[in-house]
């Protein structure tokens, strides 16, 4: 049995979400709590639930995520000016929901350290 994650829900469509991709392995919806105008999150639709849990078979998944964030930020009108991608690992590296996903933030002028 697959494992249900907040991710899950919103990719049965449980829980409504603005959904701005999709296809058969990924989907990618706009942050509830933005910290930036463009949020938004590259989940895969199988459960992984950190980094720390991928395989070698899940190589070309991971790019294809990269690349649908290319995609998204290129979509926004971020890709020029710059956007920031962020993957976060267990609850020291701040996951929260323990279903992997990339964050695709910009529309603003990013900080380091994140402030």
């Amino acid at each position: 049995m697959t494992e249900e994650t907040l991710f899950t829900k919103i990719r049965d469509r449980e829980i409504p979400s603005d959904i701005v991709y999709e296809d058969d392995e990924i989907f990618a919806f706009r942050d509830i709590n933005p910290q930036a105008p463009t949020h938004v999150l590259v989940v895969p639709k199988a459960v992984i639930p950190t980094v720390n849990d991928l395989d070698e078979t899940q190589a070309g998944l991971i790019g294809r995520m990269f690349l649908v964030a290319q995609r998204i930020a290129r979509e926004d009108g971020i890709a020029e000016s710059g956007y920031r991608l962020v993957m976060n690992t267990n609850a020291d590296g701040g996951q929260t929901v323990f279903h992997i996903h990339l964050h695709v933030i910009g529309g603003r002028t990013m900080e380091w350290p994140p402030g």
